[in-house]
């Protein structure tokens, strides 16, 4: 499908692609610009999530580099989630389009809000001075504990997970919220990926599109990156937190109202 834009919806676009960039880096959570933002130019919803699915890639991949030219990442250490993650966003991407996923509209809402309530009032929730840099590969069991689902989660939905990717990154592992969010970018990017390829095979795809927001993603995640590594915790927890509870409350507007 073949859409004609004007220049000042171009210009919508890339500059919420450059917000969706900085908040995906910071805290997750860009899908919740990005893709109203397709909606509202016409494109149509499948093609919306596939086409947000380029764009992000472009957004997850330079936040994960920079994370990992900072030392935050190593991926050596994560061999098993890589794998759990492909896998997942493979069954995902896939059983989305033949599953009834009301029950998960209705329920996901309650679980976003779950998170961020939990993270207002649980102070190592998202890092703690008891966290341990990681030096050598983490249980191989919680590994695909965490990868599988959360993979599958992406390819199948993919509001906040930028959150639960964090959020159990520092429950799971203990990791600090630098070391959480480095391993969040780089898995979502893997989860992207994948679901990408799946659906440009299925020819579901605006590509001019989808490499115009990703250029200006690419762009606003390397400022939420380095933002997020210079400033810590005070700047990433209120971003944080009211990107998810913005998930919660336009999910649960969806579903419920």
């Amino acid at each position: 499908m073949d859409l004609i834009l004007d220049p000042s919806s171009w210009a919508l676009l890339a500059l919420i692609g450059l917000i969706a960039g900085f908040i995906d880096a910071v805290a997750g959570g860009g899908g919740l610009l990005s893709i109203p933002a397709l909606l509202t130019m016409g494109v149509p919803p499948h093609m919306a999530l596939a086409t947000n699915k380029l764009a992000a890639c472009f957004g997850s991949s330079m936040a994960a580099y920079t994370y990992y030219k900072q030392r935050l990442f190593s991926p050596s250490l994560w061999y098993h989630t890589f794998i759990a993650t492909f896998i997942g966003a493979v069954i995902g991407t896939f059983i989305v389009s033949i599953i009834d996923n009301r029950w998960l509209e209705k329920w996901l809402p309650l679980i976003i809000i779950a998170i961020a309530i939990y993270t207002l009032f649980q102070p190592n929730a998202m890092g703690c001075k008891n966290c341990d840099i990681p030096v050598k590969p983490k249980s191989r069991f919680k590994q695909w504990l965490q990868g599988l689902p959360l993979g599958f989660y992406d390819g199948f939905a993919g509001p906040g997970i930028g959150a639960f990717w964090t959020v159990t990154s520092t429950g799971m592992h203990k990791l600090p919220l630098l070391y959480s969010l480095g391993l969040a970018r780089a898995m979502t990017f893997t989860s992207n990926l994948t679901s990408l390829i799946i659906f440009f095979v299925m020819g579901q795809v605006n590509i001019s599109i989808g490499l115009a927001m990703g250029v200006c993603m690419m762009i606003g995640a390397y400022i939420g990156a380095h933002s997020a590594i210079k400033f810590g915790l005070p700047f990433i927890r209120p971003i944080f937190v009211t990107m998810i509870l913005l998930i919660a409350a336009q999910l649960a507007w969806s579903a419920w109202v």
